[in-house]
């Protein structure tokens, strides 16, 4: 039996997603994307890539309350991907990577964190191999995409194709579109100090939880320890001299982690906050 392997630069799912998750970023950094213009070129409609990204996105979005439709929506999805120009959608794939490659540092390009990794890859496989590749495998995944249909924890988020539409926009809209974003930020977090803003800029535009931001994370760990040790000898009291220790000892866990995720960055705001109120104090 074959070992049936899930390849990031040819699922049609998760290039797409790095591909808006690079336009974010670059817009975030108010600079030109270079992803926008491959979005447009490989994911027009009359695109066999973007017949193939309706069917990974069918299989995404789509949810029912039975395993019975569960399934007879994969058989559907089966039989209207046998409908695609192969050769021509392996032509656009390999093109794809190529521009993608002349345009940003590919390993770099490829560590952004991807939603629905899990399914994506998947159903990348069903679509790759047969049943008779790996049989188990093969019910493995099927399975893994009945429960991702099925499930019951579904979280509102702007569906992709949305996100192709904007990014299709002029650079105009779209640089209105991040002023807005930027004001209601700044109104919103009025009374973050610049330390916590800075934390939450980078975290934003990293968009993945690649070197980067780990290197970032890292030294802002350096720094509030070494500012909590400091303000700590200060107090007075001894008691609470001692819980400020052991929590000052806490951060270390976020330094030691190897990635970074929600959590750390919500403890990093509150280490913030705790040294804004020992200098107050």
């Amino acid at each position: 039996m074959k070992n049936l392997k899930h390849s990031k630069f040819k699922n049609t799912g998760v290039l797409f997603e790095l591909l808006v998750r690079q336009v974010a970023s670059d817009t975030l950094n108010n600079s030109d994307s270079k992803a926008i213009p491959l979005i447009k070129k490989y994911f027009s409609k009359s695109t066999e890539l973007a017949k193939e990204l309706n069917l990974y996105q069918t299989l995404v979005k789509e949810q029912f309350n039975k395993e019975e439709k569960a399934n007879h929506l994969i058989e559907a999805v089966l039989a209207a991907r046998t409908q695609l120009n192969q050769s021509a959608l392996n032509r656009q794939k390999y093109n794809l990577i190529k521009d993608i490659k002349e345009s940003y540092v590919l390993e770099d390009f490829f560590k952004s964190k991807v939603n629905n990794y899990k399914p994506l890859a998947a159903i990348y496989k069903l679509f790759e191999y047969t049943i008779a590749d790996n049989p188990v495998e093969a019910v493995q995944n099927r399975y893994t995409i009945v429960e991702h249909i099925v499930r019951k924890d579904v979280k509102k988020s702007a569906p992709l194709n949305e996100m192709a539409e904007f990014v299709k926009q002029d650079k105009e809209v779209r640089l209105l579109s991040y002023k807005i974003l930027v004001d209601k930020f700044n109104t919103k977090y009025s009374t973050l100090n610049e330390g916590q803003k800075s934390l939450l800029r980078n975290y934003i535009n990293s968009v993945s939880e690649g070197t980067e931001l780990k290197t970032f994370v890292n030294e802002e760990v350096t720094k509030l320890r070494k500012t909590l040790k400091s303000l700590t000898a200060k107090v007075d009291d001894q008691v609470v001299q001692i819980k400020l220790s052991e929590v000052t000892n806490l951060i270390n866990e976020i330094a030691s982690a190897k990635t970074i995720k929600d959590n750390h960055i919500l403890s990093l705001l509150r280490y913030h906050e705790l040294v804004k109120e020992l200098k107050k104090v």
